[in-house]
């Protein structure tokens, strides 16, 4: 029996003794081997790190209308386990449904994914999940959605019994999301972010860097409960927002743009449109436009990835004879171009091939000039081969830039194509065809050096880098003259020829493009697409184009327009019915809102309009205010009420014509509502929108006959209808109009014959 105690003793010592072995070695291997990195676990647990996300700087035109922006978003997240256990899973389908519902997407579709998400289970199918997010539909929504979903939630509670506070499975977050306040305005320029806040295309992308600004940091020591503990170490890196990007787009010229090839569209279907606009002056980058276009908002409907090509700078085509500007360039600066030299029309032999004019037979022996206006072959193979010669040919053709990409600030620009080696295809490069393919901001940079006095000049869209703070500039970019290409003197004269290509209504094959209200100087291209896979032409496919500017006696604004496979029922003859009426709108509402006089209003002027600087009207009397105004010449008009001026337009020390109005406010102009502009000329009506902050967008031509305002605040909105000065009604409800350019006609053309080209 004792020798049983004493080894039943034994061993529970020798137990307790291996325990209280292992015990001190965990210790010391606690306190001693690990402590370092036990510490800094604990640390880590003890302190809360948060990443200070910066704002992303915005996108604006050149007035500082806001294209691309940052916005309060809002995510729905769904918890599946509870909505099972109030038995609503089917009420918060269906109602979610209605409510995320897009247009591209069917509604039993959408029903299906919600219902989907409301009834996910776990991974180990367990048991129901407790989070889930409805990704796209319900993913970043605005907060017109936001609320509705909102009632949706009261709804439920209402029908379960539950407190204004209880959760029902249905949770908003908030969040953040780049919004696009235009939608599909500019919006191959812009491109997109994705919804994780990635720049995926356009600007948005190339500018990455200047937009997303530096994340900042807080750092602080908590407690379990996850409570802050006093005296805690705090660091903090305060976020550094993005810089803002002002472009040289005009919102307004945008809009022109897009509206003239949403007809375009309509009428001719062509498998797609591209438009730009420029000041030829400096090549700063007006408007630019494709069709098809997509929504940046809702940019995961489309499903043609091609919809997001802009074809402006990342597309090659045959130019067709709208590239008749090169050749006719050289030979005037070689001094080759005899205008009145005559020659014979219909078929010339290059070598062993025979090259015709688009209508084959020709107009027999014509002039030169008459060549250029009825868009001759002959004339241009003529010229270029026979008196430029090849090698000089190529020469201007490198020299106008199409061998190189332009450097235009955008991204996947590409570069134009020359590989000419034959005789023949030297010949087909005078107008356009063959071994010539180019880009449409190539032939832009091209027209443009004939609009400002010969001078190439690198193209451009970003005008400014702005400090989002204080809202100055802090990186500007000025035009820049690539090389002098040709002589003043002769862009002066080439510029002569091309406005008798629109001008003679006779032959011209820019006539349709024609206007009475200012001097157009142009040239139209229909060129025949080679069929894929093969080396011929095809008979009834083209692609047509316009490039023309205005006034030719002192270019404002250049358009380029091209219409890729129009649907012209295998007639090449109504190519030039295709763009006239788009360039005469755009031009025409352009240079209205430009505030450019048209040619009947400079023959009706008897005085010329003198510049003024604008005085300041800050902190005076509205009496006083009008008393400065009438001394230097000037007309006033006053907003608002109060003691003193507010605010003025244009802004102090600007330098202005006399004919031109002065805007002041006796109030901030966020509080008044936008006056009524019934009767005032589109330059009139602009202008005071752009004082009252509110975008602007028109309707129709000639004088405001009604106006319709949305929104509120900076978000505030005016869509005007316009309509003629003879038309009565237009101005019914209101005094005289103020004088105004009479904006050009916007009716289109009854189909007629046009002598577009036409190319082997």
């Amino acid at each position: 029996m004792t020798k049983k105690i004493k080894l039943r003793s034994l061993l529970i010592g020798g137990f307790f003794t291996l325990l209280f072995v292992v015990l001190i070695s965990k210790v010391y291997w606690i306190q001693v081997v690990e402590a370092s990195w036990l510490l800094g676990e604990a640390e880590k647990k003890w302190e809360t790190d948060k990443v200070l996300t910066p704002v992303r700087g915005s996108i604006l035109d050149r007035n500082n209308k806001v294209l691309a922006v940052e916005a309060t978003s809002y995510t729905i997240a769904l918890n599946p386990k509870m909505i099972d256990g109030y038995h609503i899973a089917e009420n918060v389908t269906q109602g979610l449904a209605e409510i995320l519902k897009e247009s591209d997407v069917t509604k039993p579709t959408l029903v299906n994914k919600i219902r989907e998400r409301a009834t996910k289970m776990k991974p180990d199918g367990t048991d129901f999940a407790v989070y889930t997010e409805i990704r796209n539909e319900g993913w970043k929504i605005e907060k017109e959605k936001a609320d509705q979903v909102r009632t949706l939630i009261s709804e439920l509670q209402t029908k379960l019994k539950l407190s204004a506070k209880a959760n029902v499975g249905i949770t908003i977050l908030e969040d953040k999301k780049r919004y696009y306040p235009g939608e599909t305005l500019a919006s191959h320029i812009l491109g997109y972010t994705n919804k994780e806040g990635e720049a995926a295309i356009g600007l948005e992308l190339k500018l990455d860097q200047t937009l997303k600004g530096v994340p900042g940091m807080l750092s602080y020591e908590k407690d379990g409960k996850g409570v802050e503990l006093p005296d805690s170490k705090i660091n903090f890196k305060p976020a550094q927002d993005g810089n803002n990007v002002r472009l040289t787009i005009d919102k307004n010229i945008q809009f022109y743009l897009e509206s003239a090839l949403e007809k375009v569209n309509d009428k001719w279907h062509p498998k797609s449109l591209t438009a730009i606009a420029v000041d030829p002056q400096t090549m700063e980058i007006l408007g630019m436009a494709n069709t098809p276009t997509f929504n940046p908002n809702t940019y995961w409907t489309i499903k043609d990835q091609s919809d997001f090509k802009n074809n402006a700078v990342a597309s090659r085509y045959e130019p067709g004879s709208t590239f008749k500007l090169v050749t006719l360039a050289a030979t005037v600066e070689e001094g080759l171009f005899n205008p009145n030299e005559m020659y014979q029309s219909g078929m010339i032999r290059v070598e062993d091939r025979e090259l015709h004019d688009h209508n084959r037979v020709g107009w027999g022996k014509i002039s030169f000039l008459d060549g250029l206006k009825r868009s001759s072959n002959v004339a241009f193979v003529k010229l270029g081969i026979e008196k430029l010669t090849s090698p000089k040919l190529k020469d201007y053709i490198k020299k106008f830039g199409f061998d190189q990409k332009t450097n235009i600030d955008m991204p996947n620009e590409v570069s134009g194509l020359i590989d000419m080696k034959y005789p023949s295809e030297f010949a087909t490069a005078t107008y356009g065809q063959g071994k010539v393919v180019v880009t449409a901001i190539q032939q832009t940079a091209a027209y443009a050096a004939m609009a400002n006095g010969g001078k190439l000049m690198w193209p451009h869209i970003v005008k400014d880098i702005v400090d989002p703070k204080t809202g100055k500039s802090i990186q500007s970019f000025a035009p820049q003259v690539v090389r002098q290409v040709v002589s003043e003197k002769t862009a002066n004269l080439v510029t002569g020829y091309l406005e008798q290509v629109v001008s003679d209504q006779d032959i011209g094959t820019g006539k349709l493009a024609f206007m009475e209200d200012y001097r157009i100087a142009g040239k139209t291209g229909t060129a025949n697409l080679v069929l894929p896979g093969e080396k011929t032409y095809s008979t009834d496919s083209w692609v047509i184009s316009f490039i023309g500017y205005a006034p030719a006696e002192n270019p404002r604004i250049l358009v380029t327009l091209i219409a890729d496979q129009p649907d012209l029922g295998g007639n090449y003859h109504l190519g030039g019915q295709v763009l006239a009426p788009a360039f005469k709108e755009i031009v025409g509402e352009s240079l209205q809102y430009m505030g450019v006089a048209s040619n009947k209003q400079s023959k009706m002027v008897t005085k010329p309009a003198n510049k003024l600087t604008v005085p300041n009207f800050a902190d005076v009397t509205a009496e006083s205010a009008k008393a400065t105004a009438k001394e230097i010449g000037l007309s006033l008009e006053v907003f608002g009420k109060g003691a003193k001026v507010v605010d003025q337009f244009p802004k102090a020390g600007t330098e202005i014509l006399s004919t031109q109005r002065i805007y002041v406010a006796m109030q901030t102009v966020d509080e008044m509502p936008l006056p009524n502009l019934v009767g005032r000329s589109l330059r009139d009506a602009v202008e005071t929108c752009s004082f009252f902050k509110v975008d602007c967008q028109t309707a129709g031509e000639g004088y405001v006959s009604d106006q319709a305002t949305t929104g509120e605040g900076e978000g505030r909105s005016v869509t005007l209808q316009l309509k003629p000065l003879s038309d009565k009604s237009s101005t019914a409800s209101s005094s005289t109009p103020t004088p105004s350019p009479t904006p050009a006609s916007n009716t289109k053309t009854e189909a007629q014959r046009s002598t577009a080209k036409k190319t082997p």
